[in-house]
């Protein structure tokens, strides 16, 4: 887990911990290595994130990563090229950009939500087919690709919140904070990385 100073680092770990993932908290790039998985958490602003993420070396050992890699909340929002919430550049890893909601009832969305699984992806194995997922954000990113989008939800308008490139894949909601569904999904992630670790 990178610890870049800006994420649910206890309740993501525990969540992790709980499916059977040993978990580091990677304070360098240097506790990436030997990783079987990478998770990228992140509250905030992509502007800070981002300045923590540069100060503590991070960025070009994320760009060069090629293993399992999942990025929650302004972590998956950080794979992208850049942020209309503070006009940040991000990590650059998929094209598009994090854009303020639109047509929403009001902002920020916060509370639980309908996952619409847009695509079929690891993922979502085991879910139900309506799962709901907890929620706190006021932007979402907007791919060019549609065809790296695996989930959306519907808060006034429909929005990206699950997206995959490879071994890439992000969720805009907070799988730690959301129950069984959250677990599974945390499980499915732990089994990519097991199968990764198997393979090499």
């Amino acid at each position: 887990m990178v610890d870049h100073g800006a994420g649910n680092l206890v309740s993501i770990t525990q969540g992790l911990e709980r499916v059977g993932a040993e978990t580091v908290l990677a304070a360098g790039p240097h506790q990436l290595d030997g990783a079987d998985g990478v998770v990228l958490p992140g509250v905030g602003t992509p502007g800070a994130a981002m300045e923590r993420l540069e100060q503590a070396g991070f960025v070009d050992s994320l760009v060069d990563w090629t293993g399992p890699l999942l990025g929650i909340c302004v972590g998956l929002q950080l794979f992208f090229e850049a942020s209309s919430e503070d006009d940040s550049a991000c990590l650059g890893l998929m094209p598009g950009r994090v854009e303020r909601l639109r047509e929403t009832p009001r902002l920020p969305h916060i509370g639980w939500n309908d996952l619409l699984m847009s695509a079929e992806d690891p993922l979502w194995e085991g879910l139900p087919d309506h799962p709901t997922f907890y929620f706190v954000h006021s932007y979402a990113p907007a791919p060019i690709d549609s065809g790296l989008v695996i989930g959306e939800a519907s808060y006034g308008a429909r929005f990206c919140v699950a997206v995959r490139d490879g071994r890439r894949v992000g969720v805009q909601f907070h799988p730690e904070r959301s129950g069984a569904n959250g677990l599974r999904v945390l499980s499915n992630f732990l089994a990519e990385c097991r199968s990764g670790s198997e393979a090499c």
